[in-house]
């Protein structure tokens, strides 16, 4: 039975790009897809828990049973209103230049916001592009990180920095007995090592060489040529 083609699946969550890191793998590993596979926010650390994807990247925080994480990045959180609204003339707000609004609270928020600022709404909207329809009809503003503002971007919308919210960190996930060379050669392009560093696993450190003691003299018999002694006196190879 013929083995099947290595390739690597990463999962990745709305508003994150892996475009940079998509390209590195290719000049890398040109022999190995890189499939990148999008996800909710939603369930994206179990779809690596359950091998389902080598790698996520996602938003903090997640459980972490199991998954080692690095924080890549963080994002800052913005609050998308009408292009008429009054928050739109300022360049940046606080949380409580929000106190009177209905802020918009979707089932698949990304923020860790305890206390969101505004008056809740009736009902929660599903999805994040749900909501960002509900503030096209007026009915309220809508909290999010701006990757997320970026990705739903609507003409008759805009946003601004939030001064006091919590901001949210994008992370690469993988499962803690996930070792593969190709794992660590992701780390290593989301970490920016360049392609002749070392890949994440700890390599030995080469041998120093011994400094010689000084030759004593010595008769030689005639006819015998000594050679150096196997391993020393050579230059170390340039790692």
């Amino acid at each position: 039975m013929t083995e099947s083609a290595p390739s690597f699946d990463l999962a990745y969550v709305p508003g994150v790009t892996p475009d940079k890191w998509a390209r590195k793998w290719q000049e890398r590993e040109p022999l190995v897809p890189l499939n990148l596979v999008p996800v909710p926010d939603e369930g994206a650390s179990e779809l690596v828990r359950d091998g389902e994807a080598d790698a996520a990247l996602l938003r903090l925080p997640i459980d972490r049973t199991g998954l080692h994480a690095i924080p890549l990045y963080t994002e800052q959180t913005v609050v998308v209103v009408p292009k008429d609204h009054v928050v739109a003339a300022a360049d940046e707000v606080t949380s409580e230049d929000l106190a009177d609004d209905v802020v918009l609270h979707p089932l698949d928020d990304s923020l860790d916001w305890q206390r969101p600022p505004g008056q809740p709404a009736v009902e929660r909207p599903a999805t994040t592009g749900d909501a960002i329809v509900l503030v096209a009809a007026g009915v309220g503003v809508l909290v999010v990180p701006q990757s997320l503002a970026r990705l739903h971007h609507r003409k008759d919308l805009t946003y601004r920095p939030i001064t006091d919210a919590p901001e949210s960190t994008v992370a690469l996930t993988w499962t803690d007995d996930e070792t593969s060379d190709l794992m660590e050669q992701f780390i290593g392009i989301v970490r920016g090592r360049t392609v002749n560093s070392t890949r994440g696993k700890q390599q030995p450190e080469p041998a120093k060489a011994k400094k010689k003691a000084p030759a004593k003299s010595q008769v030689r018999k005639p006819g015998i040529r000594r050679g150096p002694a196997p391993g020393k006196g050579r230059t170390p190879r340039r790692r």
